[in-house]
């Protein structure tokens, strides 16, 4: 994002003003509800279906208190892990001002997304705070319904892409009605295709509806389905033990696996 903050400075920066408003909320643990924690900002949370997006940060006159008071406006949806990250995400945006202090940026200075890129980071650490996601993820060895079972308000994908932001090399992928949606590592260079294992695993939990574990050589790939009655999605996490060289001989199974790479 910043070019003169390294990666390692960028999270503790937003780690830390996450972890002084969660004690200030009184959350003691997950699962972090993000409006409890606008609450305790002093913001309020409105009810708004004619806007177009999922919601907006607003500064609003009260009629006894002239002074501007942070205010979401939220439409309104069926799903409660939208309507948490919708207004975890606003939140973000309220705290943005106060990280760029934490990392002595000017945030005048920054490209116009730098805003909304912090906001995204920041829902994401609010509602999956690193320090009790990561170690709760070690201890269930990544178990994505384990981990959603005990951070109830964050979505399946958003608790996938947050281990990347974790220590243990990994690539994580998704699948919507069997093509690629998603697909991301935490490791530098190029992300391969879908290996072997990959798609033999996402070939059994596809068809089969449920968990698969396999471990192969330096690769231990899990799958989840997460399927619906009109919608099949499958994430897929692989731990690497190794470097990307030895991945070379198990590149390119893909298609032949039934994959099909959204374009």
């Amino acid at each position: 994002m910043f070019p003169e903050l390294t990666r390692e400075e960028l999270a503790a920066g937003m780690d830390a003003v996450v972890e002084e408003i969660l004690r200030r909320a009184a959350v003691a643990g997950p699962p972090v509800d993000a409006f409890t924690v606008a609450r305790a900002l002093g913001m309020t949370v409105v009810w708004d279906d004619r806007q177009a997006g999922r919601a907006r940060y607003v500064r609003l006159k009260g009629h006894r208190d002239p002074k501007p008071r942070g205010t979401i406006l939220l439409k309104s949806d069926p799903r409660r892990e939208r309507r948490q990250w919708a207004v975890a995400h606003e939140i973000g945006e309220h705290l943005a001002p106060r990280v760029f202090a934490v990392w002595g940026v000017d945030p005048r200075e920054t490209a116009s997304s730098a805003r909304e890129i912090a906001a995204n980071h920041l829902a994401g650490r609010l509602l999956l705070p690193t320090g009790w996601f990561a170690a709760d993820a070690r201890s269930c060895r990544w178990d994505l319904l384990a981990l959603k079972a005990k951070y109830s308000t964050a979505s399946h994908e958003l608790i996938a892409r947050r281990m990347l932001e974790c220590a243990v090399p990994v690539i994580v992928s998704i699948f919507d009605q069997r093509r690629i949606s998603f697909r991301r590592s935490n490791l530098p260079g190029r992300t391969p295709p879908p290996l072997q294992i990959e798609a033999r695993c996402w070939q059994q939990a596809h068809t089969q509806n449920r968990h698969v574990v396999k471990t192969l050589g330096p690769y231990r790939t899990q799958v989840w389905p997460v399927h619906e009655e009109d919608w099949k999605r499958e994430i897929i996490r692989t731990e690497v033990q190794e470097c990307w060289d030895v991945m070379e001989d198990d590149m390119g199974a893909g298609t032949a696996c039934g994959f099909a790479k959204d374009q």
